[in-house]
Order: C-alpha cells, then structure tokens, then sequence
C-alpha cells in the first residue's frame, strides 16, 4: 500500500468516526434513500431522541425476550410509485418486506399489522386488489395480519395509498452477528430487479426490458439456510434501499472488518445491468425486495450455499466475497478489469420512491 493510499484510508476512518450531524434544515429525498443521508438522518435524530439498546444495535428487527421467549419485532412503511408494477403492488411488498425483516434476524414470522393511509378519492376496486394481493403474501408467508388501522386524507395530500406494517415473530436461530476474518459473504439471488422495474414502470424512460420486481417472502429459504449451518450464521440482511453496496458497508463499518467481494461473482441478470449502464447506475445500489446478504463462516460455505441453492428463491445464488482484517470498515470490490475499487456506501438519491 503506498503513502498515498494510506492517508485516504486514514481519512475515510476519521471522517465515520465522528459523531453524526444534520447540516440541512429540511427533509430532503436522499434521507430515504438508505444511503449516507438515510443514516444520518437516523443517528442524529431518531437514534438521538430515541436510543436504547435494543434499537442501537441497528439490525432489521428488534430481539428480546419476554416471559421467557426469545422474540423479533418490527416495522416498515411503503410509498412505492408506481402502486402496481410487473411482479407485484404495493401489497406484496408490504408484507414481504416486514416478513423479511423478520427473517434476516432468525426470527419465525407469525403475525403482522397493517396500516393504511389513504387519499380521498382512490378507487376502491384498486384498495380491493392492494389488500387481495396482501392476503396472498400473507398466505405464502404463513403469517397473519391480526390489527391495522385506516386513515382517509384530502384529496393531493398523498400518493393514492400508503401502507405500514408492522411484524413480531419467534426466534429461531438468531445469527451470531459477530463477523471473523475468513468469514463468506453470500447473495441469495441475482440483485438489482426491483428497483430496476419500478424505475422502468414509471414509463419516464424510453427503456424496455423483460423485469419483474423480486419482491418475495425469505423465510422458508432462511430458515433452510440457518439449518444448514447451525451455529455457523454470523449476520443477514436484507438488501432493500440502498442495495447490497450500503448492506455490505454497513456489516464492514459494525464489525470493525473489511469485507472483499469479486465483480465477477455477484449476480446480475443482462437486463438489469444494461439498463443501469444506460443509466448511469451501479447495480450494487439498486434496491432488492427478495434478496438477502449472509455471512457465514468458512467451514460452512459450501453448505449454506447448497442450502440456498435447493430451494427456488435461492437458485442463483453465489458466494460473492468474504470477511479480511484490512482495512478495517471498507468494502473492497476486485473489479472485471482486475484492478480494485473502495465500495462506498450510497450517495444521493438514484431511484427515488422504489419501496
């Protein structure tokens, strides 16, 4: 490593050392993009006005233990636009993704609320497909939706519809979360589809490609996974906004650990990549619906991925990387051309209102 790398890796350190502060005086789109503004925005209010330990530990789901059970707890708000889109509506997507929270922290889903804020004025035949879809999902899941609530907004003052849910669940086999050099780093699909088909279904691009959203319930596949391998799970997450790219970031800079990953190995079907490099985009960013990041440690690498692999949300997936001692909290990529490139976390907002 020469001098000159040296100082711009001492500097990136001293810059995620320091304590958090919002410099904007408003709500901008990035502090939803799940990004650097997204964390921000959490640390230097949410975690401010809120922090305890249960919430500081930042993983998908909330685990306590209650009257003896170990328990999961978490919630999700949807705003996707468009509501309806190849793949799935903002129903599905709901679901899948509190039910997915829930699966990345070992956690058995059993049930769900739902909350609904509504516009005045949107057609009830479209609310009547929202929730069908929602009870479809629900059922794959296995899960419940036992509460909710509704409320009704003026005309303009919404989006159509906005949907909250909220899920507990029983754990199962909850990862070990402490990540060790050597460790695997596996994908659970090929990523990118679903904030690629909901940037597509806009219908602002003079775009076409054959994409349906990967929105998908994990828990059954996870489940396998953690069987597999017991004992042998350190994290999962699930890669939603800000893509694996922010995921892969956000376990490196927890762990005090570098984390490696190869260009070549990570999936990514033709249509995606071609309509991010028309675009602009990195794929790494792009928000998943059904994929998920595992780290397992090395002598269970061959086993996790050919339990993911017997089971048909787990198909394509891949051992992408693994976990180095340096340098510490960066993301490494070993790129196409055999160079290396610093993987940082999301910048901006590329695909705004994707979930």
């Amino acid at each position: 490593m020469t001098i000159r790398e040296e100082e711009v890796l001492e500097r990136i350190d001293r810059a995620r050392g320091r304590k958090a502060r919002l410099r904007e005086d408003a709500v901008t789109l990035a502090h939803g993009a799940g990004g650097k503004a997204t964390r921000t925005l959490v640390d230097a209010v949410f975690r401010e006005a809120f922090g305890n330990p249960l919430l500081d530990r930042m993983d998908d789901s909330a685990r306590f233990t209650l009257n003896g059970a170990d328990l999961a707890f978490t919630t999700d708000s949807y705003v996707v636009s468009p509501l309806f889109f190849p793949g799935g509506d903002i129903g599905d997507l709901a679901v899948n993704g509190t039910v997915n929270d829930l699966a990345v922290s070992g956690a058995r889903p059993l049930h769900l609320s739902a909350g609904f804020i509504l516009e005045e004025g949107f057609p009830v035949a479209d609310l009547r497909r929202v929730t069908a879809s929602m009870r479809a999902a629900a059922d794959a899941a296995g899960v419940d939706i036992v509460a909710g609530d509704t409320k009704v907004v003026e005309r303009g003052k919404a989006d159509g519809c906005y949907v909250t849910t909220a899920g507990v669940g029983v754990v199962r086999a909850a990862p070990s979360g402490e990540l060790r050099p050597g460790d695997a780093v596996l994908v659970t699909g090929p990523i990118g589809e679903h904030g690629v088909t909901i940037m597509l279904a806009r219908g602002e691009l003079d775009i076409e490609a054959d994409l349906s959203s990967d929105t998908a319930p994990l828990n059954c596949l996870l489940a396998g996974l953690a069987d597999a391998c017991p004992g042998g799970v350190r994290r999962m997450r699930d890669a939603t906004r800000g893509g694996v790219a922010t995921v892969l970031n956000e376990l490196a800079s927890d762990a005090g650990l570098a984390v490696a990953v190869d260009e070549d190995a990570i999936p990514v079907r033709p249509a995606v990549r071609g309509a991010c490099e028309l675009l602009g985009i990195d794929p790494l960013y792009v928000a998943c619906e059904g994929r998920a990041v595992a780290v397992v440690a090395p002598e269970h690498a061959d086993a996790a991925l050919a339990a993911l692999r017997a089971h048909p949300l787990g198909a394509e997936a891949a051992l992408i990387g693994h976990v180095r001692d340096d340098p510490p909290g960066l993301v490494l990529m070993k790129t196409a051309f055999g160079g290396t490139r610093i993987v940082d976390v999301l910048v901006g907002d590329p695909l705004p209102r994707i979930c």
